[in-house]
């Protein structure tokens, strides 16, 4: 068993990510769990993750606030905690918290 506590998670800076705390949980790198990386992302009002694609699957959670989460060609949900979603290999997304109170989402 590999235990990472919150405060013992490391910080990472996301590529193309504004106004976004960001700190990895469990991953290949951290604790030797090859097959997935999980992290904690704590969205500022107007925080973002700009309109790009990934190589592999994401899973979003929201864990408080309201994070909304845009896909090419520009179809737009809104989610609120425990709303998850999953984006395809591939799938450009744009993550924004459009509201004024901080938004935290487990990846």
């Amino acid at each position: 068993m590999h235990l990472v506590r919150l405060p013992d998670a490391a910080p990472y800076s996301p590529a193309q990510h504004t106004g976004v705390r960001a700190y990895r949980l469990q991953s290949g790198e951290g604790s030797g769990a090859p097959f997935c990386s999980v992290g904690i992302s704590y969205y500022e009002p107007d925080g973002r993750a700009a309109m790009a694609a990934g190589p592999q699957e994401k899973i979003y959670v929201v864990l408080s606030g309201e994070i909304s989460i845009t896909t090419a060609p520009g179809r737009t949900i809104v989610m609120r905690p425990f709303d998850s979603c999953v984006i395809a290999a591939g799938e450009a997304r744009e993550v924004r918290n459009a509201t004024g109170s901080e938004a935290v989402l487990l990846v």
